[in-house]
């Protein structure tokens, strides 16, 4: 399926979750937010949330600093 990753186009397979994503972009563990189509994907959710042909997906990385 096709759907829109931080503007770019990208495919992924059927019945993908935002957990998978996470893995395939090499993530897990990282700080980071998800938001899909406008609205943010709690974390605890990941698992659950089936990605869909169309969904316009934008991940942003958590800066500390001090």
């Amino acid at each position: 399926m096709d759907i829109t990753l931080n503007g770019e186009q990208r495919q992924l397979p059927d019945h993908f979750t935002a957990a998978q994503l996470v893995d395939l972009l090499e993530l897990s563990g990282k700080r980071m937010a998800m938001e899909i189509n406008r609205e943010i994907v709690p974390r605890s959710t990941f698992a659950e949330h089936v990605i869909r042909a169309g969904d316009q997906i934008e991940i942003v990385g958590a800066i500390g600093g001090g």
